[in-house]
């Protein structure tokens, strides 16, 4: 599990980071630049956080799966049981330093980072890391 955690953190950070920064000044977010990469940084910190509780979530899940893990496809959908969780939560007001969110910037980031970081794991990720296969994810 720890492996899991590190792997969704270190993703999050590089990929997520990245896509990021190119895509939070196109976004419908009210106010300059400095308002964009704040709410979108925000959301990906918040994601960051929660993935840690998810990845528990999944953990106690996948002691029922014969292989002890899920299928490729479970990983990419589960962007939407997290991405619920993120918008009530952002709604709710109970993110520190997010404003109101802006329900399409929030859809289109929230999505395209999820795409970005999954098909990175997915493959290229498999490459540079090799030995991360076999030693549970972990990546030191």
């Amino acid at each position: 599990m720890l492996g899991r955690i590190q792997t969704r953190l270190f993703l999050l950070a590089v990929v997520g980071g990245l896509v990021t920064l190119v895509l939070a000044p196109v976004l419908p977010i009210p106010g300059g630049w400095g308002a964009h990469y704040r709410e979108t940084f925000i959301v990906l910190a918040t994601v960051a956080v929660l993935g840690v509780a998810w990845e528990c979530v999944y953990h106690l899940l996948m002691q029922w799966r014969w292989e002890k893990d899920w299928p490729t496809l479970f990983a990419l959908v589960t962007l939407v049981p997290e991405g619920v969780l993120v918008w009530l939560l952002l709604r709710a007001g109970h993110v520190p330093g997010a404003g109101p969110p802006v329900l399409a910037a929030f859809l289109w980031h929230f999505t395209l980072v999820w795409i970005a970081v999954w098909l990175v794991a997915q493959g290229p990720m498999r490459v540079p890391f090799i030995r991360w296969r076999f030693h549970g994810g972990r990546l030191l």
